[in-house]
């Protein structure tokens, strides 16, 4: 593939040695063992999640691994691999909205969503590494939550990874966890896909009632490989951007006269689209909706497009879906439109940023065996522009959380 790309994703055996180490370094005795959580690439579908529409998600193959021992007190130790202090050292009744902030926050919170349900969770020792970009819009955060949430499940006597019931269960925890006690408020995309992916296939998951569907990504037959660059802009949820967002979404569906979104998208086709905006009260809250009623629109095309084998109309939903982030809903930013432009004029048959915006990852559809143009074109491209040199990896769909050791 060539120079412009990162390394590859660890393998189990990599990662749960990892954390073993890890875990043996800084703790005494032995964890109860070893969970690991991918991050995640949306294919199509940002920012309907909280819109009750559908999204293509797909659990990546980096993956946060866990190394956990439960304590018969209630004391917490945490340390990650970024570290090069201390573990940080706390108790339970610290952990909850307020008490924790940063990367604590994410990866102790899922603790006090299953106290809050009912879990009799004790303290616990964690060890956590991850090959997952961190800041890159590939979900790190809901990786270490599921991660954690398998763990401190099954270690309490909760184990919520044997079925798909259980699994929707502790995503919805881990989005509690992640929107009171880090403070982000984001949907429930993310975990889902950590959690209910199957290797092979992207999530049809329905925003609305939680069900999913497993559609079949054919590459081999499409003829296609994905590439995923990390423009490694900053990226941050929780500085109010995001939030904003969803607030509009919201109050174009109160002014709209319905529950959310999602009910727009099926009863309107789109010629009926601009007569109803009209009704909103300001052109930016008018954008906002065109966003996110065509969004979905477009995930239920791809569907299509990918039943048909058709990478020529996938990647042009790819890139429609692009345009409208940066333009209806203005979550894209200079690095993104670079790279998906870079992307484009290298081959690829359509590219967009994925993820909340503002910073992260594009993904490419791109021929088979031309994912090293596109990834020296867009490497130029943030050169020629003076942008960060992003990171290029080339992703299969993967399997989702579970416990490895």
């Amino acid at each position: 593939m060539g120079d412009d790309l990162a390394q590859q994703a660890w393998s189990d055996e990599q990662g749960t040695r990892a954390a073993l180490e890890l875990f043996q370094q800084h703790f005494d005795g032995r964890p109860g063992g070893v969970w690991a959580a991918p991050g995640r690439v949306n294919l199509i579908g940002d920012h309907v999640d909280y819109n009750d529409g559908t999204c293509l998600p797909m659990a990546l193959p980096h993956r946060t691994f866990v190394a956990v021992a439960r304590r018969s007190d209630t004391a917490v130790r945490l340390v990650t691999g970024l570290q090069t202090d201390a573990p940080w050292r706390g108790d339970l009744a610290e952990v909850r909205p307020g008490g924790v902030e940063g990367w604590v926050a994410y990866s102790a919170g899922p603790a006090w969503a299953l106290r809050e349900e009912g879990v009799a969770t004790t303290g616990f020792d964690a060890a956590i590494v991850s090959c997952v970009p961190v800041g890159a819009g590939l979900s790190s955060s809901a990786a270490v939550e599921c991660a954690m949430g398998l763990a401190l499940g099954e270690l309490n006597g909760a184990p919520m990874g044997g079925d798909d019931a259980g699994r929707a269960r502790l995503a919805a925890l881990c989005v509690e966890s992640e929107n009171r006690v880090a403070g982000a408020p984001t949907g429930g995309m993310d975990q889902a896909a950590s959690l209910r992916s199957e290797a092979g296939t992207l999530l049809h998951l329905d925003c609305r009632d939680g069900s999913v569907e497993h559609v079949a990504f054919p590459m081999g037959e499409m003829g296609v490989d994905l590439v995923v660059v990390d423009t490694r802009a900053s990226h941050e949820l929780a500085d109010g951007q995001y939030g904003q967002r969803r607030a509009s979404c919201g109050a174009a569906a109160r002014a709209l006269g319905v529950a959310s979104l999602r009910e727009v998208a099926d009863r309107n086709r789109p010629e009926d689209l601009e007569p109803l905006l009209a009704a909103l009260p300001d052109e930016q809250m008018r954008s906002r909706a065109r966003h996110a009623i065509t969004e979905m629109w477009r995930v239920e095309d791809m569907v299509k497009a990918l039943g048909a084998c058709d990478a020529v109309g996938a990647g042009r939903l790819m890139s429609q879906s692009h345009a409208s982030l940066r333009d209806d809903f203005e979550v894209s930013v200079a690095e993104l439109d670079g790279a998906v432009e870079a992307a484009v004029e290298a081959g690829a048959f359509g590219a967009r940023m994925t993820g909340g915006g503002f910073g992260g990852s594009i993904v490419a559809l791109v021929p088979r065996g031309r994912a090293s143009d596109v990834a020296h074109a867009v490497v130029e491209r943030a050169q020629q522009e003076g942008f960060p040199i992003p990171e290029v990896h080339l992703v299969t769909p993967s399997a989702a959380a579970g416990r490895l050791a």
